[in-house]
């Protein structure tokens, strides 16, 4: 029998790295969701579009690039908590990466029924998944907006249940995502 490879203390640059990385992009491309959605039609509002499309796609490569890492590398063992908040934990971090995946595909999918394209960073444009329909481009809208509410919600516990950790339990939860080993 092989011996297996230790469980590490912490996480590695690169998971910490992934992790802070797709964050920020989703803090700010809910923001611009939100944002955006009350702006008048104009070149701005396109901009901003054109840029939440682009952070979208982004998410949806680094979405894989960290499900492959997660895969291959082992996560650190959950810090002593009660079973409950292991298995809140543990569904938290389950919903967090299936909208990781479909918050950038809902919006695809809107804008290949709407008919629009997406090309990103202006340079590479992306196929369209669905054929125009405006129908089936309002299901997809409809998600998307949905999604936004769910994700926003679900980003805000995982961030409270962090601050829960580090200000009331006192334990290094949040202190893991903050400092790394080496690779």
């Amino acid at each position: 029998m092989e011996p297996r490879a230790p469980v590490p203390a912490g996480y590695t640059r690169t998971a910490v790295a992934l992790h802070w990385s797709v964050a920020g992009l989703v803090i700010t491309l809910l923001a611009m969701g939100w944002i955006m959605t009350d702006m008048a039609g104009s070149p701005t509002k396109l901009q901003v579009v054109t840029w939440h499309k682009w952070g979208g796609i982004t998410v949806l490569a680094l979405f894989f690039v960290r499900s492959l890492w997660r895969l291959t590398h082992p996560v650190p063992p959950p810090l002593p908590m009660a079973p409950w908040q292991q298995r809140a934990a543990g569904t938290m971090h389950a919903l967090l990466y299936a909208m990781l995946l479909v918050q950038p595909l809902s919006g695809w999918l809107f804008s290949s029924a709407a008919g629009r394209q997406v090309v990103y960073l202006n340079l590479i444009p992306l196929p369209n998944l669905v054929a125009r329909n405006p129908a089936l481009g309002a299901v997809f809208k409809d998600i998307h907006g949905t999604g936004g509410a769910l994700l926003t919600a679900i980003v805000s516990l995982h961030a409270l249940a962090a601050l829960k950790h580090h200000f009331i339990d006192r334990d290094d939860t949040l202190r893991r995502m903050l400092r790394w080993r080496p690779e």
